[in-house]
């Protein structure tokens, strides 16, 4: 069952809505309260794929959608704290200026607890971690059992990377640096060379003249 996650676009945000998501027109993060009370589920689609395709203009990719044979079964989206008004409202804000926030992420039932939100927070990694200026991904999270609008539990954020970076009882703002992504992927490259040379040490070529000047 291949499972992998590819970039958001506004076709792949359509694709959602057979899967009944609730976020899909949901706008706690994309406004302020006063706007998107006065808005209905028509309208607040427009407002969604509107930000969508604005974030994606001016800044790049702002979300992963997970695949399991090819199929839609969650998404997430980040962007800088700019184009995330609604993230003002917590005790814990603003978040730190060299790092992007996570907002939505969603997972059908059906796939709950099977790893697709660990693997979309994996995606989100590898698209963030050479951005400029991008040092971290921070969210806003939730103990306890009623989340106050659209955040994810702090133990599910825990389990992926994420700390504590300003704690709160019920509201605290986690953090995941995307440097130690950079320096564990490094870590793993040298030791698979380290092996593949131990298992094969003919195959390592002849160390080249270095030029000092």
């Amino acid at each position: 069952m291949p499972r992998t996650t590819v970039p958001l676009t506004l076709d792949r945000l359509e694709a959602l809505d057979g899967l009944g998501v609730p976020c899909r027109t949901c706008l706690f993060w994309e406004l302020d309260p006063v706007r998107r009370e006065r808005l209905g589920d028509a309208e607040a689609r427009e407002v969604k794929e509107s930000w969508v395709s604005e974030v994606l203009r001016d800044w790049g990719s702002c979300g992963r959608v997970a695949l399991v044979d090819g199929e839609p079964v969650g998404y997430l989206t980040y962007a800088p704290p700019a184009y995330v008004p609604g993230a003002a409202a917590f005790p814990t804000a603003p978040p730190s200026p060299d790092a992007v926030l996570l907002t939505t992420a969603y997972v059908v039932p059906d796939q709950a607890g099977g790893g697709i939100g660990r693997l979309l927070v994996q995606g989100m990694a590898r698209d963030l971690v050479h951005r400029d200026g991008v040092r971290a991904v921070e969210a806003f999270a939730h103990r306890g059992r009623a989340a106050p609008g659209c955040l994810l539990p702090a133990e599910f954020l825990a389990r992926v990377g994420f700390k504590t970076h300003r704690p709160h009882l019920r509201t605290p703002r986690m953090r995941m640096e995307l440097r130690s992504l950079v320096t564990w992927k490094d870590e793993v490259e040298a030791a698979l060379e380290r092996l593949i040379g131990a298992v094969n040490p003919r195959s390592r070529p002849t160390p080249a003249h270095r030029d000092l000047n």
